[in-house]
C-alpha cells in the first residue's frame, strides 16, 4: 500500500442507506499506515510555531495526540457538550440532520497561541468551523486545519477556505 487512501476501507450504507462510510480505523490499525498519516499531517506545519493541537471528537483525538507529540506541543480536546469537567465555553453548529454543540475548557488556549486543528474527516465543515470559533473566542490564532479525508462534494473545504483557513487533506473521496 503506497498511500494513506489505500488503508481506508469503505463501508456501504453505514450509518444510513446511500452513505459510503470512510472507515479510518483500518488506517489506525496499520503501524505503517498510521505512521504515514501522522507524518503527512505534520509535514506542512513542521518548522512553524504551533503552540497547541486541537483534536475534534472523537477520531481527532487519536490523530491530534500523535500530531501534537510529533510537533512537541500540547494537545487540547474539543468535545461534545457535557463531556468536559470544569469551566467550558461552547459553540452550536448545524448538522445535516439537526443541531449539535462542542465545548472546550475556557483556559485551554491562551491569547496569541497558534493552534492546529486536526480531525479524521472533513465533510460539511460544521464541526471544524465550531472548533475554529472556540479557539478564536479564547484568543488563539488558527495555523491550519488538517484532515486525513476530504469529501469535497459536501463543501467543507470550501467553507473553511472562505473563513480564511489553510486546509490540508491527505486524500479525497467522491460522494457522500
Amino acid at each position: 500500500m503506497d498511500s494513506v487512501k489505500d488503508y481506508i476501507r469503505t463501508i456501504p450504507d453505514f450509518p444510513h442507506e446511500g452513505i459510503m462510510f470512510r472507515d479510518v480505523t483500518t488506517l489506525f490499525a496499520s503501524p505503517r499506515g498510521f505512521r504515514m498519516a501522522v507524518d503527512q499531517l505534520v509535514a506542512p506545519f513542521a518548522g512553524q510555531r504551533i503552540d497547541k493541537v486541537v483534536g475534534l471528537e472523537a477520531r481527532g483525538f487519536i490523530l491530534g495526540g500523535a500530531v501534537a507529540h510529533q510537533l512537541s506541543t500540547g494537545f487540547v480536546p474539543v468535545r461534545k457538550a457535557g463531556k468536559l469537567p470544569g469551566a467550558v465555553i461552547g459553540e452550536d453548529y448545524t448538522l445535516e440532520y439537526g443541531q449539535a454543540r462542542v465545548e472546550i475548557h475556557d483556559d485551554a488556549i491562551a491569547a496569541g497561541e497558534r493552534v492546529l486543528i486536526v480531525d479524521d474527516l472533513l465533510a460539511t465543515g460544521g464541526t471544524c468551523a465550531a472548533g475554529i470559533s472556540l479557539v478564536e473566542r479564547l484568543g488563539g490564532e488558527i495555523a491550519g486545519c488538517a484532515f486525513v479525508v476530504d469529501l469535497p462534494e459536501l463543501g467543507g473545504r470550501a467553507l473553511l477556505e472562505r473563513l480564511g483557513m489553510p486546509v490540508v487533506a491527505l486524500c479525497a473521496f467522491e460522494g457522500a
